[in-house]
């Protein structure tokens, strides 16, 4: 794994390497030349690549590219706990809160109900090492969907995150509704404040509410909380069965972007996203995985994750992006400490 994509990454060839949730196998697509190949209907088959708008998706297909699945050695590494002193800045603290108080202001005015309002931090690196990283990732976060995904014309990305879009097989698939944040305690109970329940519940009212519609049988678990890394969410299991006629790319033009990493009405909370946020999130927020195609099992079946604390690698700049959902009961101060909170996730495998 390590020769063959450090190989492919010096002659600006495209490749992916990804670790499933609590899997030893991770998996390696080399793709064999540098064709940026685009998603047309989502009849494809391979790894899919894709933004948060929905706008452009794109794919390393099966058919063109070598596949090598490898038994992932997990290496043992504690994780410290960065000082506030590292993680905050006052500027960008100024900026983020001003933006959470409007989208606040918005709520309260009737806008919508929910927005997710994110920030982008540029950190300076030096002798970057992304197969080293991956590894860090994959060790550090073994419960979560790990990957390095690199495209000469996309650009250097890397992640780790437990938040599955869908899964799909045949008619059946399952998908999950993740949000609210707090620091994860060791041994201690979790309590869960009404504005965290109810960001939670909209994303899984939008979901079952939209799947309904598409499908012969749905299924809603009671939420329960999720550990990711240093972070602890609510969770409910979606799980059901489609209606005949019903295609993946009508499921994803229903699920993406969800209220989890947009806000709730979508298009009103899109719209503010986009005018407000300054800065392009791109594939932050989008979605990646299998296309129609299990590279372990060789069915087909569609396995795909939303691109959560993940970092976008520039030359000598590592661009991390985190953010947060915004309701009515949301306190600015509060929101800025949730993004230093999942930043971590990121910083803690880079220093």
């Amino acid at each position: 794994m390590l020769q063959e994509c450090q190989e492919q990454y010096a002659r600006k060839l495209p490749f992916v390497l990804f670790r499933k949730p609590n899997s030893d196998q991770v998996i390696t697509l080399l793709q064999k030349d540098a064709t940026l190949h685009k998603v047309s209907d989502y009849k494809e088959k391979g790894f899919v690549f894709a933004t948060f708008m929905g706008n452009e998706s794109f794919i390393l297909p099966a058919t063109e590219c070598q596949v090598i699945i490898r038994t992932f050695e997990t290496k043992l590494r504690s994780l410290r706990a960065l000082s506030t002193e590292e993680i905050e800045n006052e500027t960008k603290k100024v900026r983020h809160t001003n933006l959470v108080k409007k989208g606040i202001s918005h709520i309260e005015n009737g806008d919508f109900s929910k927005v997710v309002l994110s920030r982008r931090e540029t950190l300076l690196i030096n002798d970057f090492d992304f197969l080293d990283t991956f590894n860090k990732l994959a060790s550090a976060y073994t419960s979560a969907f790990a990957y390095c995904f690199y495209h000469p014309k996309v650009g250097l990305w890397l992640g780790a995150f437990s938040e599955q879009l869908i899964f799909a097989k045949g008619r059946n698939f399952r998908t999950m509704a993740v949000a609210g944040s707090q620091l994860y305690v060791e041994n201690a109970p979790t309590f869960w404040g009404s504005k965290e329940v109810t960001e939670q519940q909209l994303v899984t009212d939008f979901i079952f509410s939209n799947l309904s519609r598409v499908s012969s049988e749905i299924h809603v678990s009671e939420p329960y909380t999720l550990r990711a890394g240093n972070l602890a969410h609510i969770k409910t299991d979606i799980t059901g069965t489609f209606n005949n006629e019903m295609q993946l790319k009508d499921v994803l033009s229903i699920l993406h972007p969800t209220p989890a990493v947009c806000g709730f009405p979508k298009d009103v909370a899109l719209n503010f996203i986009v005018a407000n946020e300054g800065y392009d999130r791109r594939f932050y927020a989008g979605f990646l995985g299998e296309l129609n195609f299990d590279f372990e099992s060789e069915e087909q079946a569609s396995d795909l994750y939303v691109n959560l604390r993940c970092m976008e690698i520039e030359d000598n700049l590592a661009h991390i992006y985190i953010g947060g959902g915004i309701t009515v009961d949301s306190d600015a101060e509060s929101e800025w400490q949730e993004t230093v909170n999942k930043s971590q996730t990121i910083k803690n495998i880079l220093f």
